[in-house]
């Protein structure tokens, strides 16, 4: 049975950060041994409607989408239809891009399916560059824009670019897993959207996650950090992170001509998200097999620190993997997973306290890194009676 949770600690955090204006609104679903403890809900999902946020609001989930379509393709190699060591070239054989001029080997190694999944196949994002330059210069799309690209095309023009390592070797976040999505396509002749629904969505119940909103869907409306207040986005908006930007176009996720992008797609809610969260803290739930549910969390990278959301952190088969809390006084335990999305969310699970947590906001960045997703991890862990 679920342990006594005051929410109050929660409620609070959450309703400051909307007082202060730091996010728009948000929902926090607290979960604990697989079963929902908690739902606190603050804000607003249309702040010019006036529409209150809700439980059940569903939010564009941007690379929240990674883990999912991830262990879709898990699922997938259980099931025979691919191998971790496959190389990306078997099931399309034009992808094979080179080093930069000066730095390639005799022989460039192969990308596989494990380097996908792990980031460590030498591709980047437009937005780790700055703007204007690389990946953005050739239009490449980093899967939240209008772009009007098919999957395929888009996977060309990253094709046709210089890797910024050889695979296998350093961890670089990437457009990895929108490959990896045209690769299960491919491999299965069946659309990314539907092997996801047959593999991770359905058999989970998460009926409210799709790649492409229903038109009666009542989306959180997405805003952009601002002074003194964030900005409600534009339908082509930009917001800086690190050297680069982020482009968005909300209209995106109702527009079913647009590329499904394995790495920042799908739309949901907080409830179908913890569901999945759920069901692979407890051994797979069914979807994998206890073995490969731990090896999707367990960190694989070799005491690399990937410095991605903090140090300390390395990365599975499709998550960061929390090595040592004491790196940045995190309250997580080692072995804890988590990742965001640059809508502005984040979601961790602590498999030691028995604790998973899904933030989705409507605001980007606040509510994927700084102040807020970590106040709202200490109010999570004081409301269980376990200061940190």
């Amino acid at each position: 049975m679920p342990a006594r949770f005051d929410p109050t600690p929660l409620q609070r955090a959450i309703d400051d950060a909307v007082a202060r204006q730091a996010i728009v609104g948000c929902v926090v679903q607290v979960s604990e041994h697989g079963g929902a403890l908690h739902t606190a809900v603050a804000g607003l999902a249309d702040r010019e409607a006036g529409r209150a946020m809700r439980a059940d609001t569903a939010f564009r989930l941007a690379s929240l989408t990674k883990a999912v379509v991830c262990v879709t393709a898990l699922a997938l190699v259980e099931a025979g239809a691919l191998a971790l060591d496959d190389p990306v070239s078997r099931w399309l054989a034009w992808f094979t891009p080179a080093l930069a001029s000066g730095e390639a080997p005799a022989i460039t190694p192969a990308i596989t399916i494990a380097d996908l999944l792990t980031h460590r196949a030498g591709l980047g994002y437009a937005f780790g560059e700055p703007a204007g330059t690389g990946y953005d210069a050739a239009g490449i799309s980093d899967g939240l824009d209008a772009s009007g690209l098919t999957l395929e095309d888009n996977m060309r023009r990253l094709a046709a670019q210089p890797l910024f390592e050889p695979p296998g070797t350093q961890w670089r976040y990437s457009l990895a897993i929108d490959l990896l999505g045209l690769v299960l396509e491919r491999a299965t002749g069946q659309p990314l959207a539907r092997l996801v629904a047959e593999r991770v969505t359905g058999p989970l119940g998460m009926a409210d996650t799709h790649f492409v909103a229903p038109p009666d869907t009542a989306l959180a409306v997405p805003y952009a950090d601002g002074n003194p207040a964030p900005a409600r986005m534009a339908e082509a908006h930009t917001v800086p992170m690190g050297e680069g930007v982020i482009r968005y176009a909300p209209a995106r996720a109702f527009d079913a001509a647009a590329f499904t992008s394995g790495g920042t797609g799908l739309v949901g809610t907080a409830r179908d998200y913890a569901r999945f969260l759920d069901a692979i803290a407890a051994e797979g739930g069914g979807v994998l097999s206890p073995a490969m549910a731990r090896r999707f969390v367990t960190d694989c990278t070799g005491g690399v620190d990937i410095g991605m959301p903090g140090s300390g952190m390395g990365w599975g088969l499709g998550v960061a993997v929390m090595r040592d809390p004491g790196a940045t006084g995190s309250p997580l335990s080692p072995g804890s997973w988590m990742w965001g999305g640059v809508y502005g969310h984040s979601y961790w699970v602590d498999p030691a306290a028995g604790v998973s947590v899904v933030s989705l906001t409507n605001t980007a960045l606040a509510g994927m890194a700084g102040p807020f997703p970590e106040a709202v991890k200490c109010a999570v862990y004081a409301g269980l009676g376990q200061h940190r």
